[in-house]
């Protein structure tokens, strides 16, 4: 222990985000940065702090300082930490309305362009899909509609590779199916634990995933339908509208987006996109940029 840590005195109230120094919270920075490749310099701090401090009570720890030392020299400690960083709670069919309009309204029109054109392909792009509940929902309401004559193209993507890996494996506790339907309960998920189920694995193949950083203007792939729901409100205005052009020029005209509810456009993007559906937080590309 070095010595800065040893003249850390123990504190009795929980440690919360407003404790990190920033001295400390910098050094965290770094070690990302260094580690894995990660920048925190267009997140908000608060919010950074905030998670951060979760991982230093969920390790019994007193001090920004501590958990700094943790950090260095912890792998395991950096991956756990960069998963708390990056998740966003999730369960399937999280906001059923959203759901709806997405079934009724925008994937038959999509599904009714493609049948016209020569694409006969449909891409549709979970981003910040934590472990796999948003991109798994995709597919079985796919998979309900029976798109024999296309392909369905399903990608999940986070920063985060052990979220990823949890994703593949498709098994969640029973509180992450609270808005599945029985029926779609009983036919697609096995129970493999009182309170457990796994998603079977048809549904599972119909979705694949991959690391992807939404800071990084590089990779942004061609997508008829993009999710990207409370992934935003975690960066600058500045990086947001950076993030809605590249997401703009991954749809192209007529394609759609979709943000989170505590979620809207700036920038540019108010221009390139037109809401089509307000309260679902839904958008129309209108524009080629």
């Amino acid at each position: 222990m070095t010595d800065r840590g040893k003249n850390i005195t123990t504190k009795s109230a929980p440690f919360v985000g407003t404790d990190f120094t920033d001295e400390d919270f910098r050094e965290v920075v770094s070690i990302l940065q260094s580690r894995r490749a990660f920048d925190l310099g267009s997140y908000k701090d608060r919010c950074i702090k905030r998670r951060i401090a979760s991982r230093v009570r969920a390790k019994g720890l007193s001090s920004s300082a501590h958990y700094v030392e943790l950090l260095d020299s912890d792998e395991d400690e950096i991956d756990a930490l960069l998963a708390v960083l990056t998740i966003h709670v999730s369960q399937f069919f999280r906001n059923p309305s959203t759901y709806r309009v997405l079934e009724e309204k925008v994937l038959p029109e999509l599904i009714a362009n493609i049948r016209k054109s020569e694409q006969k392909e449909l891409t549709l792009w979970s981003v910040g899909c934590s472990s796999g509940e948003e991109p798994y929902s995709l597919a079985l309401l796919l998979h309900e509609m029976q798109l024999d004559d296309i392909e369905v193209r399903i990608l999940g993507t986070d920063i985060s590779l052990p979220i990823l890996d949890r994703a593949q494996l498709g098994e969640y506790d029973a509180q992450r199916l609270s808005e599945v339907p029985e029926a779609v309960r009983e036919r697609y998920f096995e129970r493999i634990e009182s309170t457990r189920f796994r998603l079977n694995k048809e549904i599972r193949s119909q979705v694949s995933f991959r690391q992807h950083d939404v800071l990084k203007e590089m990779d942004y792939p061609s997508a008829d339908l993009v999710l990207c729901r409370n992934v935003m409100i975690y960066f600058s205005r500045e990086e947001q509208s950076k993030i809605l052009e590249r997401f703009a020029r991954a749809l192209g005209p007529d394609r759609f987006l979709v943000l989170g509810r505590a979620e809207t456009l700036v920038g540019s993007a108010r221009h390139i996109f037109r809401s089509e559906y307000p309260v679902e937080r839904i958008y129309r590309c209108v524009e080629h940029v």
